[in-house]
């Protein structure tokens, strides 16, 4: 199939609008993933055995099923317990739900790299427990994990095509759209994919970027 370069130029617009909603829900996805990662990671700390346990049955079964199938579930099955969500609402939260049990194990991590003198000391000094997470241990972890949780933004901006399946017209689904008109897809899809790669590189350079700035000093 020859190039043209014509029905390319046409399809921009509608593409551009797809990008916009791949943006928007990497972001509120985004959003939902780290504060919802965080209060994960904050209950398996908790320190009541019932509330980790559950936390954790909940995380690992999350990240073992596809995001697809909760995706489906959220958008499909949750009407029949009458709670109806947009197709973008249901994207969003898809993302977010399914992100957040892998920056809950992120945060962990960053958490069990405080040194232990820094919880030994807020124990001598009696400070709050409220107070020792908030102003001693979480500014401390929190940086320690910005690469990390770059990288699960950018691995997320990557899968918003998924979000096809559930009728959000993304990227991908806006490109697809183009290509139905004259069933031409060579064009409107290379130019998502090449959208996808100018977007995701440098974001993956800033990644590393922020790994050598947040880097422990040895």
């Amino acid at each position: 199939m020859n190039w043209d370069w014509t029905y390319f130029w046409e399809g921009v617009p509608l593409v551009l609008k797809g990008l916009l909603v791949t943006f928007e829900a990497t972001v509120l996805g985004s959003i939902v993933a780290y504060a919802l990662g965080l209060i994960f990671a904050l209950l398996r700390r908790s320190g009541i055995p019932i509330v980790s346990r559950v936390v954790w049955l909940i995380v690992e079964f999350i990240r073992s099923t596809p995001l697809l199938v909760q995706l489906f579930f959220l958008f499909f099955v949750f009407p029949q317990f009458g709670v109806t969500l947009s197709p973008l609402a249901a994207g969003v939260l898809g993302l977010g739900l399914h992100y957040a049990t892998y920056t809950s194990e992120v945060y962990r991590a960053g958490i069990e790299a405080v040194p232990k003198g820094q919880w030994e000391a807020a124990v001598a000094l009696s400070l709050p427990r409220t107070r020792t997470w908030a102003k001693i241990i979480l500014p401390q972890a929190v940086p320690r994990v910005l690469p990390a949780l770059g990288n699960y933004t950018i691995s997320m901006f990557k899968e918003t095509p998924l979000l096809l399946a559930i009728g959000v017209l993304d990227l991908a689904g806006a490109a697809f759209e183009v290509g139905s008109l004259n069933f031409r897809y060579v064009e409107p899809l290379t130019l998502a994919g090449v959208l996808f790669l100018v977007l995701s590189y440098p974001a993956s350079l800033l990644v590393r970027f922020l790994e050598r700035r947040f880097a422990p000093a040895k």
